[in-house]
């Protein structure tokens, strides 16, 4: 429970002399004194919350502090829960692969986009095999137009070491 304390300022743990009191049973935020406001709170058998500390006065809030922690936690696990988990799928490409590889290649990574998923599409580049880098950007830039309809090119072909690598990313669903 120390920890949680440490996030919000209740009750005898605000240092500010003034605050500015909202509240459910509040109809218009009014700045007062510490003592007034714990003593409203208390009325109220409620704790006083300081949810804003950087405002001039800091902005305290009369509530329940376990109910409001509660509803706390529950925004946090539904803004968890709606965020967009981005997986990436890859295809490795030699600089001379055949044509039914690619068209293999190129039907996986279509549905890997259809479901929503990155493609990291590269070329690995084996021993002498780096004199062909031009084949290998051809390679991947034949990849991006094929799969134009359904993905667009993240990150164009790019040279890192031995491998050349490039990222298409799925198009928004209308």
């Amino acid at each position: 429970m120390p920890e949680k304390e440490a996030a919000h300022k209740i009750n005898n743990l605000i240092t500010a002399q003034q605050v500015r009191v909202v509240g459910d049973n509040i109809q218009v935020p009014t700045v007062v004194s510490l003592k007034e406001a714990l003593a409203m709170a208390d009325e109220q058998g409620l704790d006083l919350v300081e949810i804003s500390p950087k405002a001039d006065p800091p902005v305290c809030r009369i509530v329940d502090y376990s109910k409001f922690l509660y509803q706390q936690k529950k925004k946090a696990k539904e803004l968890k829960a709606k965020a967009v988990k981005v997986v990436i799928k890859e295809i490795r490409f030699g600089p001379n692969t055949d044509d039914h590889d690619y068209n293999f290649k190129l039907k996986h990574a279509e549905n890997f986009l259809k479901d929503g998923d990155k493609v990291k599409a590269y070329v690995f580049f084996r021993g002498r095999q780096i004199v062909f880098k031009d084949q290998g950007e051809i390679l991947l830039l034949r990849f991006a137009t094929d799969l134009e309809e359904w993905g667009k090119v993240e990150q164009m072909p790019k040279l890192e070491g031995k491998r050349m690598i490039m990222i298409l990313a799925p198009k928004p669903k209308k």
